[in-house]
């Protein structure tokens, strides 16, 4: 799969952002601790069946449904269907099997087939604020023009995207309304495995649906995000659950027994598309900082560490990069540094090849994902104190995060570049491929983003370009002069790799 071999790159670049965190409540549920330790083989005649107190777990999960229930939503997902191409149900599809027994090619051709005023899939959301604000994952809301909010009392609102980070997998959206039910962020730093937990969404086209289970483990990368390409920077340190999730259930709350949100639910690991035993959850501290970015600043600010790294721990990695390298590193547990990038702060605060990173903050490293949500609770220009062992000696050293282009400090969307305002890169038409299609000018579409501009109107990495507001382009260079400083609406007039000729447009962010 794409996924595993996704798993096998020695590198990774160390690049994640940065999160605010509440102060969240634990509930355990406890037991007598005057209960003599028994022996294997008795004659107590009051013997029984170990069970657990259901009165008092079930009292708590109803008081944590009733919270959660009226907060969580569906969300439509309404595209044009020539572009429809990022669906939630074709991301659990292509990571997890197709859960129509083959027919999934049958069923785009229905999708092509049904109507505008249907909707091109369906996932949940967390109303996270009185006014409005709905938290939910990037693949829910992906190729939307037109999303649609149903509340669990069946009122219906069109959302507004504010933004998105297919990073993490994170989306938020704003209706208009107030006096809304929602949810507040609980500490996911402090959940534990074992603890109770309920999983609230819409599967399977079933509103409101409850399930519970366990935290069966935390920090967990699966490769989903890596694996789908649409991530340049991916963080995944999922909390993994048993609670039943399926299909319909992403961007919907993973909630502690008081109704707290610990997690938004992104996927599951299954052979068939369905519940299999796992599922995944984006944790709460690094949802929420997302979040309030986009809420704030209309961008995610990333901070990032600056190197290329192997995760010691995974041993088809490390075994990957021996033979690569002619290389004898051991497995183990920590991240070895195999690069720096250009104003690395790591490379600045001494940090040399073949470091091991043990520590960040006093938080244990002991694979890539504790290193990316360790580095996910800063932003650029905030400072992390880093732990590392040369030559078995270990060394503690303090590194200032950067963005990716060595700044220090936030950017808004006024910020940023004419090629990050519209989400894609661009390269030269060589001038034999002009020739042979008949065009006198035109660039190539790389490294086009997820959500970004030239994405929402279909254009994917290898389309030429031909114009923009009538003017031919031949060079990044163009396209930036013609749009750098420009507001209003943007005519593009680009050839998909069937060459076919289209004029689309979009209003300048």
């Amino acid at each position: 799969m794409k996924s595993t071999f996704k798993k096998l790159l020695p590198f990774a670049v160390v690049g994640v952002i940065s999160g605010a965190t509440t102060v969240g409540v634990q509930q355990y549920i406890g037991h007598d601790s005057n209960t003599a330790d028994q022996s294997y083989f008795t004659s107590s005649k009051n013997a029984s069946f170990v069970g657990m107190n259901t009165a008092a777990v079930g009292d708590d999960f109803v008081k944590a449904a009733k919270t959660t229930v009226p907060a969580v939503v569906t969300i439509k997902n309404y595209q044009t269907r020539s572009s429809s191409r990022a669906s939630e149900q074709d991301l659990f599809d292509y990571f997890f099997g197709d859960p129509f027994g083959g027919r999934g090619q049958q069923r785009q051709k229905q999708q092509q087939q049904t109507p505008d005023n249907m909707p091109s899939g369906m996932g949940s959301g967390v109303i996270i604020s009185p006014d409005g604000y709905i938290i939910s994952n990037n693949h829910v809301v992906a190729g939307a023009n037109k999303l649609e909010v149903v509340l669990s009392n069946k009122k219906s609102y069109i959302a507004t995207l504010v933004g998105t980070d297919p990073n993490t997998d994170i989306s938020l959206l704003k209706i208009e309304e107030k006096g809304l039910p929602f949810l507040n962020f609980a500490n996911s730093d402090n959940i534990d495995v074992g603890q109770w937990v309920l999983a609230v969404g819409n599967p399977l086209g079933l509103n409101s649906t409850v399930t519970a289970g366990i935290i069966s483990a935390k920090g967990r990368g699966i490769g989903i995000l890596s694996g789908q390409g649409k991530a340049s920077n991916p963080i995944e340190s999922f909390i993994q659950t048993d609670a039943a999730i399926n299909p319909g259930n992403s961007g919907g709350a993973l909630v502690n027994v008081n109704g707290d949100l610990i997690g938004i639910n992104s996927a599951i690991s299954s052979t068939t598309g369905y519940y299999q035993g796992y599922g995944f959850a984006v944790p709460a501290n690094l949802a929420r900082k997302v979040v309030e970015d986009i809420k704030k600043f209309g961008i995610v600010q990333r901070g990032f560490l600056g190197v290329t790294s192997l995760d010691l721990s995974n041993d088809q990695q490390v075994a990957f990069y021996n033979r690569d390298k002619k290389a004898n590193i051991k497995v183990g547990s920590g991240v070895y540094v195999t690069g720096f990038s250009k104003d690395s702060g790591a490379e600045d605060a001494g940090l040399k090849l073949g470091d091991i990173i043990t520590k960040v903050d006093q938080m244990a490293i002991t694979d890539f994902a504790d290193l990316s949500i360790s580095i996910g609770s800063k932003r650029p220009g905030d400072k992390v104190q880093v732990t590392y062992l040369r030559n078995g000696k270990e060394t503690t050293t303090t590194v200032t995060l950067k963005d990716q282009n060595g700044g220090t400090s936030s950017r808004s969307k006024a910020d940023l570049s004419v090629i990050e305002k519209i989400g894609a890169e661009f390269e030269p038409l060589n001038d034999r491929f002009k020739t042979e299609y008949g065009l006198n000018s035109g660039v190539v579409s790389k490294n086009v983003a997820e959500g970004g501009e030239m994405a929402k109107i279909g254009i994917v990495d290898d389309y030429i370009i031909i114009e923009i507001n009538g003017k031919p382009v031949n060079s990044q260079k163009d396209v930036e002069k013609i749009l750098d400083k420009y507001q209003g609406n943007v005519q593009v007039k680009f050839v998909d790799n069937y060459g076919r000729i289209y004029t689309k447009g979009f209003k300048m962010p």
